[in-house]
């Protein structure tokens, strides 16, 4: 369990993403693009205090519209300047940092009749949206501080595809390790036998699409094990 002032850190900045993330979908415009929505997100998050990335120049990765379902690194991501119009999906990945503390913390939002919409009409919209919910509550119930990130791996991944959806990361994995050097970062994939519990604190974010479906979906916190070994999220 990581001690307190480590705690407070990573609430202060992961706090700061949150609220962004509150604002940003009220002021997206069927004009706006990822690379629009990219600088509102940024122009906010300086307005917290957070001017610093850990994710390569990428403090915030958007994604929508014909590349909603694009795994892509920070590293190589560069935004499209396609127009919203009127009806979407934009997934936002916030990744800002503070004196080398990080926050990881993606959303997806359903945009319809040229606006954010809170509850989304679209049938596929809702499913995505209410499937990865979900899936982050079952998570929280069923890790142990002797899960390893394999079993956690292999457990999402399953519940993915029984579920009918399909995982999007060109890693396949479902989040990582928060570390102060990307290097560092431990990942919640295939073959990594390290328990979670040896880590501070982890990411999990499944990127995922119905099968045979047409839209991306992403939802992302950051979680640690409390007193009483059980997952509390930042």
């Amino acid at each position: 369990m990581p001690d307190i002032l480590q705690i407070q850190a990573h609430q202060k900045v992961q706090h700061c993403a949150k609220t962004v993330m509150a604002q940003l979908p009220h002021l997206l415009i069927a004009e706006d693009s990822e690379y629009t929505i990219a600088a509102k997100a940024y122009q906010l998050l300086c307005e917290q205090g957070l001017t610093e990335t850990w994710y390569y120049d990428c403090p915030a990765l958007v994604l929508a519209g014909t590349r909603s379902c694009l795994s892509i690194s920070g590293r190589e991501y560069q935004a499209s300047q396609e127009k919203l119009g009127g009806k979407n999906l934009i997934s936002i990945d916030l990744s800002p940092s503070l004196d080398t503390v990080w926050g990881d913390f993606s959303r997806t939002f359903a945009f319809e009749f040229g606006s954010y919409v809170e509850h989304a009409k679209t049938l596929e919209y809702q499913n995505g949206l209410s499937f990865l919910r979900k899936l982050h509550e079952e998570m929280c119930n069923w890790v142990r501080p002797n899960t390893s990130f394999h079993q956690l791996f292999q457990w999402a991944n399953v519940r993915i595809r029984e579920s009918g959806f399909v995982n999007l990361d060109f890693r396949t994995n479902v989040g990582h390790s928060i570390e102060v050097q990307r290097e560092r970062r431990q990942y919640i994939q295939a073959n990594n036998h390290q328990l979670i519990s040896s880590i501070d604190f982890f990411s999990f974010e499944p990127f995922i699409r119905l099968k045979g479906g047409h839209w991306g979906f992403k939802h992302e916190d950051i979680y640690y094990f409390g007193e009483d070994d059980k997952l509390i999220c930042l």
